[in-house]
């Protein structure tokens, strides 16, 4: 279930649960019962309402309760643009977090190649200098030679060596040195260029992520303004819901609360459905091709052992092939494990805020708790959600154990948010901004996409 359509879902549901209209004809002294005119004589002094009045009546309260439906669906539709707002927010956050990552990589890149250059560069001025060595140990004649002649010759090194009368056996030597250093002054020459296109990659994922940054930080301004306009336009709707129904804002605010409250639990349990259904099918899906798989294997190996048979072999072979699922453990981690740690950090930052980039201690993005919460465990995770699937392992939603991490996105590619999962179908993580660290079904918006056990 995308987010445009648990968006309709939650609008859909906010409008079927509209609550009715407690007393709102008998409030209105002009508004007539909505039964049919009596016929039993009127009391003394009371006039018997005529149709027109009683059809007038029926359609003011009509006409509220209209109004009632048409202020829930723009409350409704508000909740929408703020989910929406929040959403974009996220993914501009996790963006700039994959810019960050893959600076910090090319950084790392390029650290490695400079050292490699440097090592290169001292392997070329030691057979420069063996060169040297050699040459001016080995000639006979008493000319002087120095570096610039050893190496700036155009004769070439066993030339040099005949020239000034060195044995045949330290030509040979030496143009076995000069071979080694042809080698590392390519290897030079080669790193050099590999880190000059490191600093190159480096400077331009730099630019790439001041943009980033720019970009996720006007995401989040903008839902910050919009969660603002919001509340008041909300805060207004609900004072005109409070009027259409008759009831004070204080309750028209509670029972809208309410209504949303279960509107959203009813997308769970509809989510969860789904993804119970969707999960079955795939096992379903999976035993079936595990027992194709088996009775070809079967088929293979009756043939070869009657093949066998028919010529003597006697050769026997075993068919025992599993098609179940490996079981899951659903015990609790141990106290003191990594996974107990990981859990325990999360659970501690309970409460604190969302703050976009952040990875503590005083507030946190979704994937810069995770990525402490396993740093606690004692284990590494980049603090960027893609990278944090990438450096786990898959697994299925019907493998979660307390401690996985699941996450929502398109493709493993797009991902933009993940949570821990802390167990029946709970998980603890930090939402968006103005929502703090909490813990929530894990289909509190839509079905996660992706699951990963670090």
């Amino acid at each position: 279930m995308r987010p445009a359509v648990r968006l309709a879902l939650c609008a859909a549901t906010t409008l079927v649960l509209t609550l009715p209209l407690t007393g709102v004809a008998s409030a209105d002294p002009d508004q007539a019962p909505r039964q049919s005119p009596v016929t039993t004589p009127a009391p003394t002094g009371a006039p018997v309402p005529t149709q027109t009045q009683v059809d007038k009546a029926r359609a003011k309260v009509a006409q509220r309760q209209q109004s009632v439906q048409q202020i829930e669906s723009q409350l409704a539709a508000a909740n929408a643009r703020l989910e929406r707002a929040a959403l974009d927010a996220s993914i501009a956050a996790e963006a700039y977090n994959g810019a960050m990552w893959r600076l910090s990589e090319a950084r790392k890149a390029h650290r490695r190649a400079q050292a490699k250059e440097q090592q290169a560069k001292r392997d070329v001025e030691v057979q420069r200098a063996g060169i040297v060595s050699l040459v001016t140990d080995s000639y006979q004649n008493g000319t002087e030679l120095n570096s610039a002649t050893a190496m700036m010759s155009d004769e070439g090194p066993r030339g040099l060596m005949n020239r000034y009368g060195v044995v045949e056996s330290a030509g040979d030597s030496m143009e076995a040195r000069y071979d080694r250093f042809r080698a590392a002054s390519a290897r030079a020459k080669q790193y050099t260029e590999t880190a000059a296109k490191a600093q190159a990659r480096q400077k331009d994922l730099a630019a790439e992520a001041l943009e980033l940054r720019d970009v996720a930080s006007s995401a989040a301004n903008e839902a910050a303004v919009a969660a603002g306009q919001i509340a008041t336009q909300k805060e207004a709707l609900i004072k005109a819901l409070a009027k259409a129904q008759n009831i004070s804002v204080e309750l028209a605010g509670q029972r809208q609360q309410a209504l949303e409250q279960v509107a959203q639990q009813s997308a769970a349990a509809a989510a969860a459905a789904q993804a119970r259904e969707e999960a079955r099918a795939a096992e379903l899906r999976e035993a079936a091709t595990a027992a194709a798989e088996n009775a070809r294997r079967a088929r293979s190996d009756h043939k070869r052992a009657a093949e066998d048979s028919k010529n003597g072999a006697g050769t026997s072979t075993g068919g025992g092939y599993s098609t179940g699922h490996a079981p899951v453990d659903a015990t609790p981690p141990a106290p003191g494990t990594g996974v107990q740690r990981a859990l325990a950090y999360a659970r501690a930052q309970l409460g604190k805020p969302y703050l976009w980039a952040a990875d503590g201690p005083a507030s946190f993005d979704c994937s810069g708790l995770t990525m402490m919460a396993w740093r606690a465990g004692g284990k590494s995770l980049p603090h960027w959600s893609v990278a944090q699937f990438q450096q786990s392992t898959s697994i299925s939603v019907g493998q979660l154990r307390p401690g996985d991490l699941v996450y929502w996105g398109s493709t493993p590619g797009t991902i933009h948010h993940v949570a821990m999962y802390v167990g029946n179908g709970q998980i603890i993580h930090a939402p968006r901004t103005g929502q703090p660290v909490q813990i929530n079904s894990m289909y509190y918006w839509v079905p996660p996409d992706f699951y990963g056990r670090p």
